[in-house]
């Protein structure tokens, strides 16, 4: 009897001792967490970078990762960084008096913030809705990005011309739009330029192009600076003499 149970006794150790040894690694759910973090951070650095292009919605896993930066204060700080350097910018340039001396500003999450409206839309995560959006422009409810009004109220003081352009039709939401940037403080530009007829259908970067061409080829203006929230609206022709990009990954316009 006690023979038996020693004989059970070391084949139970030497099945222990045996035993395949798992390679796999343990996943848990912080690590899980972790990765999809991890995700979308270089997602949203891509963005910024512009290496993924003509993206049309925030992937789903990314929408706490967006709504935490759009909210939580990181988006304050990375355009205080930027206005930092831009009015450093700007301190080194003599304004001439000859009145040529121009900025282009873009509206749309640049000047006023729709942080409101992609609220809804959960954070970009939703397909774009134009006539969702034009019913929220109509409204007149955006508010001014406060970084960006020192910037611009910077530059008015300084004696730069101010052009705001925008891709928002002119038709339908010029008198809104005006009334908006009036209300938010944005009082002292040169123009409000909006898209009319005759640039409908183009694409934000051959419209934006044409325009700031016409104001330096045509009108003779010297555009030491272009300020927006998307690439398209800081590439093509007649960029200026720096460009700036500010964050946005809520949504792409080509």
């Amino acid at each position: 009897m006690r023979q038996r149970i020693w004989e059970a006794l070391v084949f139970l150790l030497l099945a222990m001792l045996l035993k395949p040894v798992s390679t796999r690694p343990h996943w848990r759910p912080s690590e899980a967490h972790d990765s999809a973090a991890s995700y979308c951070l270089s997602w949203r650095l891509a963005v910024e970078a512009n290496d993924i292009y003509a993206w049309r919605t925030v992937p789903t896993q990314c929408l706490k990762h967006v709504e935490n930066y759009m909210t939580g204060g990181q988006y304050e700080r990375d355009l205080n960084f930027i206005m930092e350097h831009i009015i450093d910018y700007i301190d080194t340039i003599e304004v001439s008096d000859d009145g040529l001396d121009a900025w282009i500003l873009d509206v749309d999450d640049t000047c006023i913030s729709n942080l409101i409206y992609y609220r809804r839309k959960r954070f970009g995560c939703d397909p774009y809705d134009p006539d969702g959006f034009k019913r929220w422009a109509l409204r007149g409810g955006c508010p001014a990005i406060p970084a960006v009004l020192r910037l611009f109220n910077k530059l008015v003081g300084r004696g730069f011309k101010v052009f705001l352009v925008t891709g928002r039709d002119e038709a339908t939401l010029g008198q809104a739009t005006l009334d908006n940037l009036q209300n938010q403080g944005f009082i002292g530009y040169q123009s409000l330029i909006l898209r009319s007829m005759a640039y409908k259908g183009q694409s934000a970067v051959k419209y934006k192009s044409e325009i700031r061409s016409q104001l330096e080829e045509g009108e003779g203006y010297r555009i030491w600076g272009n300020v927006g929230d998307q690439w398209s609206d800081l590439q093509g022709n007649c960029t200026g003499n720096r460009a700036f990009k500010l964050p946005n990954p809520m949504y792409f316009v080509p």
